[in-house]
């Protein structure tokens, strides 16, 4: 049997896992499902068509599965479907999907540190860090292994690309590149070659990017000339997902900022 605290509410209908655990005052209403190995903390309040695959956290006050924040939500069946291994700080907030037959999606072993918000019919993917007051409009898509920074806010239908990390307070309206690092209002300043060598990039196809970086967001060509001048010669395979990246992008992506590195004092 599962471990329910006595002052948790949980409806008849929740799925709960024999190893799950249920803390003090938690409210899991009608639909939820909570896979093997999950803790769910105290205070929390987990509606709606909510999935959690095996070995979630939730900390205190963890809202998930709420309704959107849409003025035109009309009550259609649409739900949030969660992996595993992920790790939901205190006060973090996850709503469901906005349309019919629609889901906000969490992969697997992700980080959420606290006050952390993610809109409807986002997508997460896995290994991604959000640290505290991130916050994610609707539509959002955060790739692999991303590092957000305190604070971040992501406009609406924004990508963030495998291991592009956002500063603190950055203010995304556009697509960030994957590898990337932004900063304050779609300003990018470089690659994050930290996060290439931990994810085991070679020497090789971290000096491929850093070229591409180069043609891309510091030469003197537009971009659509810049993709034309590094298709015309030999890709590496992270360099032509740098450039798909930006080929599909619907709301453009940042540039580089005419100073290409940060401060030293910042």
């Amino acid at each position: 049997m599962p471990s329910i605290h006595p002052t948790a509410v949980v409806a008849p209908s929740a799925e709960i896992h024999n190893s799950a655990e249920v803390g003090p005052y938690a409210i899991l209403e009608d639909r939820v499902v909570l896979g093997a190995g999950c803790r769910v903390g105290p205070h929390c309040h987990l509606l709606g068509d909510t999935t959690l695959g095996e070995d979630n956290r939730l900390h205190a006050g963890v809202v998930l599965g709420d309704i959107p924040q849409d003025l035109s939500w009309r009550d259609p069946p649409a739900g949030l479907r969660i992996g595993r291994g992920n790790t939901f700080r205190e006060h973090v907030t996850i709503h469901r999907g906005a349309r019919e037959n629609t889901f906000t999606e969490i992969g697997d072993d992700n980080y959420f540190m606290a006050h952390c918000h993610v809109g409807h019919n986002s997508r997460v993917g896995n290994h991604a860090i959000l640290a505290n007051a991130v916050l994610l409009g609707g539509y959002v898509e955060i790739q692999d292994r991303a590092f957000l920074g305190g604070g971040a806010v992501v406009h609406q239908f924004c990508r963030v690309g495998a291991l592009a990390i956002l500063r603190g307070l950055a203010r995304i309206s556009k697509d960030v590149p994957p590898c990337c690092m932004a900063v304050e209002n779609n300003e990018l300043v470089g690659l994050n070659a930290i996060g290439m060598k931990r994810a085991g990039f070679s020497a090789e196809q971290r000096g491929a990017l850093k070229k591409a970086y180069a043609t891309l967001f510091l030469s003197n060509q537009n971009l659509s000339q810049a993709i034309a001048t590094l298709e015309s010669g030999p890709l590496t395979p992270d360099v032509e997902r740098l450039l798909q990246f930006i080929r599909d992008s619907h709301r453009g992506v940042c540039r580089a900022r005419k100073r290409p590195t940060l401060d030293p004092d910042e």
